[in-house]
């Protein structure tokens, strides 16, 4: 017998998601940090010390700043587009621009643990990782988030009120 459809995003979708998106991330940082000023250098001499480091900071800031703006925008970054995943609030919200970066820089200041939070989707009923609780966020898959904007909140929370 079939395993239930659930309009939460598994395991292995939003890990082919991360991968496609550090897929690209991979190529799109080393092309901003050393772009501008190897084609400063081909066309003038030497690049200034000012380009190289405006192109470093740059680089070091865009993964960032591609998370937090996909998420807050549109929910899906590149690999969330490919594979059908959204990043909503629990209950089917956008995520403000502040809850976006924040989950963006301390998934990648911490990718070991992000990683290992994940495992927590295996046993979660809303396949929420750990991160997912830390932030109030919940990845669906793309066509269900439209059937799923009024998810009732989690019976912790149903007890909490009743008290």
């Amino acid at each position: 017998m079939a395993a239930p459809m659930t309009p939460y995003a598994g395991l292995v979708t939003r890990l082919g998601a991360l991968a496609v998106d550090s897929v690209l991330l991979a190529i799109a940082v080393p092309v901003l940090a050393n772009g501008p000023a190897s084609v400063w250098a081909a066309l003038a001499g030497q690049a200034p010390g000012w380009l190289k480091l405006g192109a470093q900071i740059v680089a070091a800031l865009l993964p960032a700043a591609y998370f937090a703006v996909c998420w807050w925008g549109s929910g899906q970054t590149a690999g969330g587009v490919l594979f059908g995943t959204v990043v909503c609030r629990h209950g089917g919200r956008r995520l403000g621009f502040g809850r976006a970066l924040a989950r963006s820089v301390i998934g990648l200041l911490l990718p070991v643990v992000w990683l290992i939070g994940l495992l927590a989707i295996l046993v979660d009923r809303e396949r929420r990782a750990l991160h997912d609780r830390l932030f109030g966020t919940v990845v669906l898959r793309k066509l269900a988030r439209e059937k799923v904007r009024r998810v009732p909140p989690p019976a912790s929370r149903v007890a909490a009120r009743a008290k």
